[in-house]
């Protein structure tokens, strides 16, 4: 880790140094130990405000987190959890694994609900990181103009670059699902998928040019956990060809052709050689767009107008 540009992690809008950890590639979810700091790295910091309830025994937290990152808080044999409630002199019932629900924090003294809770929140975070995307935050590019622009686009390469290693149909998208796309989801659970639908809708509020919006709206994703940053504007971009295509339907590639992959036995996920596209196709223009609609898509789906199935969209003007 370079000591000078550590890794950032972003939880609750509070920004923590994310310490580097040995894991085994081949150890299961419930064998994870993430690191947890010292007792007194945290302490009661945090930029959200809790709802601790006092109770006749003291105090007491609950707050939903999604199923899949029980492992997680629980750990091998239930040590992480273990140690967490010794270190913060509290008590942590999880739901069984599997059932969604809240996780509650039990213990004598505000401080110590409050340290559990962010080193629960850091750990989800870092396994957040690590799960596969199920959503991501797109602007639909399926007008007529442009669909046509992107199937002469998709006959002129085929005809030209006929023979180049890899160049066949089936990795090119389905030009019912083009898109820009401007940051990707991990949500688990309808709470968060609800969540995402309510960050989307305040971001109506803030439209300017395209850039800006789409700078804009992922902030407010990274700001609330549900998105991580990776650069710092948003590049955006729309896949027209990729080899991911080649063996996933859903993801909107073109599939059942003569010339499947299937049976030329190909591998799925095959390089294929684009010098030839690039420099005979670097100035074409797939047609004129007016971007009017952000969705939250859901990743391997398809809605009844061939688009990715919508969970939340916003108007532009």
């Amino acid at each position: 880790m370079d000591v000078l540009r550590p890794t950032l992690i972003t939880v609750n809008g509070r920004i923590y140094r994310k310490n580097p950890v040995e894991m085994s590639t081949h150890r299961l979810e419930e064998d994870e130990d993430f690191y947890i700091p010292d007792a007194d790295t945290y302490m009661d910091e945090t930029c959200e405000v809790l709802e601790i309830e006092e109770t006749g025994r003291g105090f007491r937290l609950a707050f939903d987190i999604p199923s899949a990152f029980f492992s997680y808080i629980i750990g091998k044999k239930g040590q992480t959890k273990q140690r967490i409630e010794r270190e913060t002199r509290t008590h942590i019932q999880i739901p069984r694994m599997g059932q969604e629900g809240d996780i509650v924090i039990t213990g004598p003294d505000k401080k110590g609900l409050t340290s559990a809770k962010t080193r629960i929140d850091v750990m989800v975070d870092s396994a957040r990181q690590r799960q596969q995307f199920t959503h991501f935050v797109s602007i639909p590019i399926i007008s007529k103009d442009v669909q046509n622009g992107f199937q002469d686009f998709k006959l002129d390469v085929l005809r030209e670059c006929h023979g180049d290693r890899g160049v066949e149909e089936s990795i090119f998208q389905n030009p019912a699902k083009l898109h820009l796309t401007l940051g990707t989801l991990v949500l688990l659970n309808a709470k968060e998928v609800t969540k995402a639908k309510e960050l989307l809708t305040e971001c109506e509020e803030e439209i300017i040019r395209l850039q800006d919006i789409a700078d804009s709206i992922v902030a407010k994703f990274v700001s609330s956990g549900l998105m991580q940053k990776d650069y710092e504007r948003v590049k955006l971009h729309c896949t027209v060809m990729n080899t991911l295509f080649r063996k996933d339907p859903a993801a909107g590639g073109v599939h059942g052709s003569q010339n499947s992959p299937a049976e030329k036995g190909m591998k799925g996920r095959e390089s294929f050689d684009a010098m030839s596209i690039l420099s005979k196709f670097e100035d074409f223009k797939l047609g004129v767009h007016h971007v009017d609609t952000v969705h939250i898509s859901q990743r391997y789906s398809t809605g009844s107008d061939g688009y990715y199935a919508c969970s939340a969209s916003i108007k532009l003007p």
